[in-house]
């Protein structure tokens, strides 16, 4: 069994006193060993979190005791390796960013389709199926059939929706859409902003792609490809195995081994989609980056992650110091008063 436990979670729930978590979950996560990002809104949580099983299972436990987070679910799979750098608790004004406000993604969402029964939704010639994710993730995988709505981030999908209603566009007079993303959470926004817009049968997948890739088998599923994860596994296949793609570490962009093969790549520098996006200083720096972790690498350290934790060790220390310091102070002038009372007492007449 590989050695991390990965949970991917969100709720959608009214949380009006999410600020006030943010510290506290904070420091719970730090002392589990548990990295990843979590983000904190009024309108629920989101997020993927990463480490030992013990400490994913104490922290989803600490989630859940939280009114109204009971019932929060979750996704697990398991990575070889950590895949985060650090934890991050971030306070959002949205879980997940569509820029359309007053969306009520708890009450106003879609149908749920169980991943058993997706194939035979999809399947009918009627349902019109959208993947709601970007370009670069429906690129490396997405469901047979499925129109790609182009996009570069989640706040773009309003518009495309807009532009595909008008006549000649590939939502115009239909009633029937089915729609999915990698979790589940930008489905239950999408569904619900269509609601608005006077769609009744409003589809997505419950618990998203991932659910479908651990549930259903790869000889019956409809799934083409790998699907793209926001963290240091780039993708997942079916039964959430790790994929066989990586990040291009100047774009960002995920890769695979064909991409690498096809020119224009330099491990840190540059890749197919970005070879020629990039200026030549920006690339003199990517290079000494990657020469830096190389050299890491050859030290058998963690480049970025390794140079994280020195740094919150450092400051701890100074922060320990810093407390240690103040603390000798503030004895030595009690010392100091107390012996300038009984020198004044002796002084006065007072008692020997």
């Amino acid at each position: 069994m590989a050695d991390f436990l990965v949970a991917a979670l969100y709720k959608f729930v009214h949380l009006p006193d999410f600020r006030a978590l943010r510290a506290p979950l904070l420091e719970f996560c730090e002392k589990q060993g548990v990295k990843g990002t979590l983000l904190l809104a009024e309108e629920g949580i989101n997020g993927t979190i990463a480490g030992s099983e013990a400490g994913i299972r104490a922290v989803l436990q600490r989630l859940r005791d939280e009114p109204g987070l009971a019932d929060l679910s979750h996704k697990e799979s398991w990575a070889p390796r950590m895949p985060f750098y650090r934890m991050k608790v971030k306070l959002k004004r949205e879980i997940v960013t569509m820029g359309i406000p007053n969306v009520q993604a708890a009450t106003m969402a879609g149908i749920y389709v169980k991943p058993e029964d997706w194939n035979s939704l999809i399947s009918d010639p009627d349902v019109v199926l959208v993947d709601t994710r970007n370009d670069y993730e429906y690129r490396i995988g997405t469901f047979e059939g499925a129109i790609n709505p182009e996009t570069r981030s989640f706040t773009e999908f309003p518009g495309w929706v807009e532009a595909q209603r008008k006549e000649g566009g590939v939502l115009h007079g239909k009633r029937k859409v089915a729609m999915f993303c990698t979790g589940g959470i930008r489905c239950e926004k999408s569904t619900a902003y269509m609601r608005t817009l006077g769609y009744d049968e409003v589809y997505h997948l419950e618990g998203g792609i991932l659910k479908y890739l651990e549930t259903v088998p790869e000889d019956g599923s409809l799934w083409r490809g790998d699907c793209f994860v926001f963290d240091e596994r780039v993708s997942v296949r079916h039964g959430l195995k790790p994929g066989n793609y990586e990040f291009c570490r100047a774009c960002r962009e995920p890769l695979s081994p064909e991409d690498k093969a096809a020119g224009h790549y330099i491990e840190g520098v540059s890749c197919i989609h970005c070879h020629d996006k990039h200026t030549p200083e920006q690339k003199q720096r990517f290079a000494e980056r990657q020469r830096q972790v190389e050299l890491a690498r050859a030290r058998a350290e963690r480049h970025i992650g390794e140079r994280v934790e020195l740094k919150k060790q450092a400051k701890a220390r100074a922060l320990a110091e810093a407390k240690a310091r103040r603390e000798a102070r503030l004895a030595a002038r009690r010392a100091a008063a107390a012996a300038a009372a009984a020198a004044s007492g002796h002084a006065e007449g007072g008692p020997v």
